[in-house]
């Protein structure tokens, strides 16, 4: 079993020197979902909501969050991105809007971490915009899909 680097040679929490290591260019790919009523995603698809473009907003407050992941997460990095895509895909057949972030950097540490807030944040910013008229959305499925860069390599999910 690899050795879990954010702690130190006494158990303590710690953040990982990464100034040895050598910037690459590095990006992730991370997914989720949110379930809602048939009534709602069609209000969402068709723009009727009367707080305006939620895919839109929800799609920009991703973007912010992937931004904010150091400040978020305890013991993350701060790292420049250099693209942050965010697809929001209403799928009416299963009754499900599916995020799909990737995110993008050159630097000495990854951006899974930063792919996977954007997708956290731009679905709970469907949940906040529309939960007055479905409080029973599920967010669910929120995973790494696939990273590259750095001395691990590419890893993608089966």
């Amino acid at each position: 079993m690899t050795e879990l680097t954010h702690f130190n040679h006494r158990g303590q929490a710690h953040m990982v020197d990464i100034g040895d290591k050598v910037a690459t260019r590095r990006r992730a790919i991370a997914e989720g979902f949110i379930e809602l009523k048939a009534q709602t995603l069609e209000m969402i698809t068709q723009g009727g909501h009367k707080k305006g473009d939620v895919l839109g907003i929800a799609r920009i407050a991703g973007i912010m969050a992937s931004k904010k992941t150091a400040e978020l997460i305890p013991l993350c990095h701060p790292i420049p991105l250099t693209k942050v895509e965010i697809d929001l895909v209403p799928e009416p057949e299963s009754g499900q809007i599916r995020c799909r972030a990737i995110t993008e950097t050159h630097a000495a540490t990854g951006v899974e971490m930063e792919a996977l807030t954007a997708v956290q944040i731009s679905l709970l910013t469907i949940y906040d915009m529309c939960k007055s008229m479905d409080r029973a959305m599920t967010i669910s499925g929120i995973r790494l899909l696939e990273k590259s860069g750095g001395k691990s390599g590419t890893w993608r999910r089966k």
